[in-house]
């Protein structure tokens, strides 16, 4: 099967009640782990890039690896550019074999955003690739994406239907109270979406495909066997799985999920290390690693995303 782009899913998800997965990708472990999950629990898959993985690993070397998991699995699965910023990366990932890209226009004000993601809309488009555009900011850092609290702000619902039908991208991120990476909110406080907002998008944009970014729910098993075995995390709080489910079952069609990645393959190495000290092979570490992202990625799938058994 080769790569898709998000039409067919996202419209089968915002139908069906679930969410798919759109998990950020950096090496051969990662992928492996991520499309075993899906394969095991027959899950339709975004595989997403952001720019520093394709500083880190390579754009090419990333394709190949993404291609490779297709002929493993014939999944449905959808190559996906996380947070392009400028034209010119967009075109370039399309170009390269991207089936759909991010535009994010969110930090420019209103029109910009509206004519940068239009620019973007039309160029994807004439190629058969889907866009996803941003409206509003969340907070928090994730590789390049740096936004403080101050600078964040809820996605306005009096925008949506003006921006859906200027730029015609193909699915929103909206803002209602996730932020990139671990530690999303202030020790004491507790997580809560603004699904008030979400309602009330949904209302104007009827069965149009809402994107949750920044929702890693930071799984505390990870975090304890991180702090366990010599890092340090603490105070670092997730949004629950249970709001998260909540998302999917209404206009939310695609939820981002990077941090848990990253976690879960940290903790599986800290924890390695620190049980086998004289060990230096890297398929020795790297397997059980593996193994974590895949056990991740299928408690998400089923108990997140809903999206078991439909691909």
């Amino acid at each position: 099967m080769p790569l898709v782009n998000t039409t067919e899913m996202f419209k089968k998800a915002y139908e069906g009640g679930y969410a798919i997965g759109a998990f950020n990708v950096n090496n051969m472990e990662i992928i492996q782990g991520i499309t075993e999950a899906a394969k095991s629990l027959n899950a339709p898959l975004i595989l997403q890039v952001s720019a520093g993985a394709r500083k880190y690993a390579n754009h090419t070397y990333l394709v190949k690896l993404v291609e490779a998991a297709l002929a493993v699995t014939d999944l449905p699965i959808a190559l996906h550019l996380d947070h392009g910023d400028t034209f010119e990366l967009c075109k370039d990932c399309i170009d390269g074999g991207f089936t759909s890209v991010m535009i994010d226009g969110s930090h420019h004000s209103y029109e910009g955003n509206v004519e940068l993601t239009k620019k973007v809309v039309e160029y994807a488009h004439a190629r058969g690739v889907t866009v996803e555009a941003e409206l509003g900011r969340l907070a928090g850092i994730e590789d390049d994406v740096s936004v403080s609290a101050e600078d964040a702000s809820y996605t306005n619902p009096d925008q949506v239907v003006d921006f859906v039908t200027r730029t015609g991208c193909d699915s929103l991120a909206i803002a209602i109270g996730t932020s990139h990476g671990a530690f999303k909110f202030k020790p004491g406080t507790k997580p809560q979406l603004r699904f008030d907002i979400l309602e009330e998008i949904e209302r104007r944009l009827p069965g149009f495909p809402i994107v949750l970014h920044g929702a890693s729910s930071v799984i505390p098993e990870f975090v304890d066997d991180i702090n366990k075995f010599g890092g340090k995390m603490d105070h670092a709080i997730g949004i629950p799985e249970d709001m998260l489910r909540q998302a999917a079952r209404s206009a939310v069609c695609k939820i981002n999920i990077d941090s848990d990645l990253r976690l879960a393959m940290t903790a599986s190495i800290r924890k390695y290390f620190a049980e086998n000290p004289s060990h230096f092979d890297p398929r020795q570490y790297l397997s059980p690693a593996r193994t974590a992202i895949k056990d991740m990625v299928a408690r998400k799938i089923t108990n997140v995303l809903g999206c078991d058994g439909k691909a």
